[in-house]
């Protein structure tokens, strides 16, 4: 009872402190380290007034933190303006949700977003990939590529959407799918396109996949199938392109895919 009264006389002493300053960050962290429950922490959420920094690094810091799935949604969702409600007693028990949109501002479709510099989501148009094989014996061929390779190849030498580092970018994948069935790509320059390796081919196997130009990255959930990563000065600048499952072909010459580029100057 006593632990009760104490959890019971902190959360009130935040909800009081709200009415002369805004919950934070930092302010929930405290909470979790200090080993309020969950329940109590997203009530605080839903009652304080509040100034949450949901950027993708303010997002990873939560997370960091051990906030759960739950805890993370609240707070996009009070950035947002949105209202959510906390679900019956017996549906807490059982892993309450919480209604009403979750998504971050601006992300409202499947796709792959961009933050820009005043920090809103915004969409990435794709553009089209044409494929094309280069022969069956492997020899080398101009611009470094191999012939018996089956190539991705993007019209124009530069993407135009072009961006300095660091580049925070978001996936909204669709259901059932997982961010590690994206690829990003290091796409290589040629007179009149950008070009990458889709197939390792040869006159006895073939292998698919973009391994050679293939960029690894992590990426972490920040909503449901929403998932966040960031591009930094290591990778180097250049042409680079994400591409969403299903975009590579192994075996049709006349098929097509697409992919999100972007030209990264510095």
């Amino acid at each position: 009872m006593r632990k009760i009264a104490l959890l019971l006389c902190f959360s009130a002493f935040w909800l009081a402190a709200s009415a002369q300053q805004l919950l934070t960050n930092d302010g929930i962290i405290q909470m979790k380290k200090a080993g309020l429950s969950d329940d109590l922490i997203l009530t605080t959420i839903q009652a304080a007034k509040a100034k949450f920094d949901v950027s993708p690094a303010g997002l990873i810091a939560l997370k960091s933190a051990g906030l759960d799935d739950k805890l993370m949604e609240a707070i996009v969702n009070k950035a947002s303006g949105l209202k959510t409600a906390v679900a019956s007693a017996n549906a807490a028990a059982t892993n309450a949700s919480v209604s009403g949109s979750s998504l971050p501002p601006g992300i409202d479709e499947v796709g792959v977003y961009y933050q820009n510099s005043s920090g809103a989501w915004t969409e990435m148009m794709p553009e089209v990939i044409n494929y094309k094989s280069g022969g069956f014996l492997k020899s080398l061929a101009t611009d470094g590529i191999i012939k018996g390779d089956m190539n991705g190849h993007i019209p124009g030498k530069q993407s135009k959407f072009v961006t300095t580092f660091p580049v925070h970018i978001a996936l909204y994948v669709p259901e059932g799918t997982a961010p590690t069935e994206y690829l990003l790509l290091r796409l290589r320059v040629n007179s009149n396109n950008r070009e990458f390796r889709s197939m390792t081919g040869g006159v006895i196997h073939s292998s698919g996949g973009a391994t050679r130009d293939e960029v690894p990255f992590t990426a972490t959930k920040i909503a449901p199938r929403v998932y966040t990563f960031t591009l930094d000065q290591k990778l180097g600048k250049g042409e680079y392109g994400i591409m969403p499952p299903g975009s590579v072909t192994t075996s049709n010459l006349a098929s097509s895919g697409k992919i999100y580029s972007m030209s990264i100057t510095e």
